[in-house]
């Protein structure tokens, strides 16, 4: 790791971070913290895959959405309307759509076989954007000045990449740059995710055997064909099975590449001098 202790990272005037963990816990809340103070870089892995990456498959989705309609057809045709993407670092609701839910096309579901094709999209898109992180902390120094830089990574980082592999390239790579955060969850977080999840259920990325065997398993445990799951339904469950499945990822990420914070820890935290407090515990606590 980068900084070998907690004075290390106090010290430095270089401060690199990298959080990662379930969507919901705080990654974005304290990056943007850092960033509000003029002195942070942030820069958000799902921004870049929904911008650069995947911007142009989101955007055609759309468009063969609005064909359907005669008279917008011939508004598109005539480029007489133009079609973008909104997305920003807080709204993130492009890229989900796109992604989508597999399931019975009556309420809004994919062919199972498109929804893997996309999914494969974003999981390139997503270790894309993961190596670029290194080429934005040289942009923020070299273009904006900024010396400290902060990467929010995606929920789903644990699905592209191998934790128990000792030689994983990209948590190699990032690990010589940055410093990677695990905010880790209680009990509770875990079924007020479920519970939040429950209510907005909303496309994810994940690992591909993982998905195939979860998709294999539901179809037996409902006994539906493809063409009648529910979407909903189904991405509910692949949620709950899914934050089991990732928390011995995290860990391992966490123990080799990294340190971690609780989740709970963040309840409080409105400075970026408390962050840096946070980090330097992690750092304690990983030595000790």
């Amino acid at each position: 790791m980068i900084y070998e202790s907690a004075s290390n990272w106090l010290d430095s005037s270089s401060k690199k971070l990298l959080f990662f963990g379930m969507s919901g816990l705080g990654k974005t809340y304290i990056s943007n913290i850092l960033r509000q103070t003029g002195e942070w870089f942030h820069y958000s892995v799902d921004y870049r895959i929904g911008t650069h990456y995947m911007g142009e498959h989101i955007v055609d989705n759309v468009k063969s959405r609005v064909m359907e309609d005669p008279f917008l057809a011939e508004l598109l045709r005539s480029d007489s309307i133009y079609i973008a993407s909104n997305i920003t670092f807080d709204n993130l609701s492009p890229l989900s759509t796109y992604l989508g839910k597999p399931g019975d096309t009556k309420y809004g579901g994919l062919p199972f076989s498109e929804y893997q094709r996309r999914q494969g999209l974003h999981i390139k898109a997503e270790k894309k954007s993961l190596l670029d992180t290194v080429t934005f902390i040289d942009k923020g120094l070299k273009i904006y000045g900024y010396q400290n830089f902060v990467c929010d990574s995606g929920g789903s980082i644990c699905e592209v990449v191998d934790p128990f592999d000792p030689q994983d390239h990209i948590l190699g790579e990032l690990s010589k740059h940055l410093l990677l955060v695990w905010i880790k969850g209680t009990n509770e977080h875990t079924q007020d995710l479920i519970n939040r999840f429950d209510k907005d259920p909303k496309p994810m990325c994940y690992q591909p055997k993982f998905l195939l065997n979860s998709w294999e398993l539901y179809k037996k445990t409902v006994s539906l064909k493809e063409q009648k799951i529910n979407p909903n339904s189904f991405v509910r469950w692949l949620y709950s099975r899914a934050l089991d499945y990732r928390q011995p990822r995290y860990a391992k990420m966490a123990e080799k590449w990294g340190i971690t914070i609780n989740a709970k820890d963040l309840i409080n935290i409105k400075t970026a001098d408390q962050i840096n407090a946070l980090v330097a515990k992690g750092l304690t606590q990983k030595w000790e």
